[in-house]
């Protein structure tokens, strides 16, 4: 599976420390409170529902933050939303699949690649009826009309209104990484949401960790300043985090019962 997912996807990043980072001494992350790093959803509200239990039950103080790319590719896209949203304590990052589902309430034309990329789980998770897998020019604007009606103005407005970043203590929490030689002020919007080619290579000079989603790895981890938390859980049936507490950092994962 995991060979198949690399071949899909793109080979994950080996679990090496980036360049010249092999005398270095990290401090370990310290965020300001108690934290769940929650690695991408994409509409596995299952293993949502389940790794929240667990969360509740073992780490109750942890705020849960999750990395985006709630949305696509499993089939209870609808469900995965509302259930975040409810979340009083939870903070919430944009991914690069909520942007292109809103390029696409924009401009059903210019951003009908999201169809392609996870989109028509997610329309179908809504009840919006698709004829096709590449539905004509045409027949967009309907489909994004309908897709509007379906979320409601208040869902869309979250969606618009969520973050690229998170900050607490030394712990940086974003989508796809960051560029390493810049501080979160000078960030540009697509190193944070759709990744750079120079995280998880080069280390920070900052002392900054930083933890993201985005990449699939085969098992979540921490260590050299980075924090990797996505294991594809719509393919791998493998939902993750990285839970920090006062006490250190320890990975805990949900796994989706065999049939």
């Amino acid at each position: 599976m995991f060979r198949s997912l690399a071949r899909a996807f793109g080979r994950p990043r080996r679990a090496t420390a980036p360049q010249g980072t092999e005398e270095r001494c990290w401090n370990p992350p310290a965020p300001q409170e108690p934290v769940a790093i929650i690695g991408d959803v994409h509409g596995r509200a299952d293993l949502l529902e389940a790794l929240l239990a667990r969360l509740a039950e073992e780490d109750a103080a942890a705020v849960p933050v999750f990395v985006g790319d709630l949305i696509d590719r499993g089939e209870d896209s609808a469900a995965v939303l509302e259930r975040v949203r409810g979340l009083a304590r939870a903070r919430v990052l944009l991914g690069n699949h909520e942007e292109m589902m809103l390029r696409f309430l924009d401009d059903p034309q210019g951003g009908a690649a999201w169809l392609r990329h996870g989109g028509m789980q997610t329309l179908a998770s809504y009840g919006v009826a698709v004829s096709g897998a590449r539905p004509e020019a045409g027949a967009r604007a309907q489909i994004r009309d309908a897709l509007r009606a379906a979320l409601g103005e208040g869902t869309e407005a979250w969606l618009r209104g969520l973050p690229r970043a998170w900050q607490s203590g030394n712990l940086l929490v974003t989508h796809a990484g960051a560029d390493p030689r810049r501080p979160l002020p000078l960030q540009e919007p697509q190193a944070l949401t759709w990744g750079h080619e120079d995280f998880g290579r080069r280390p920070r000079t900052d002392g900054l960790w930083v933890a993201h989603g985005h990449v699939i790895v085969e098992r979540a981890r921490v260590e050299a300043g980075v924090i990797s938390v996505d294991t594809g859980a719509f393919a791998t049936g493998r939902l993750s985090a990285v839970v920090i507490t006062p006490a250190g950092a320890r990975v805990l994962e949900i796994e989706a019962r065999r049939r």
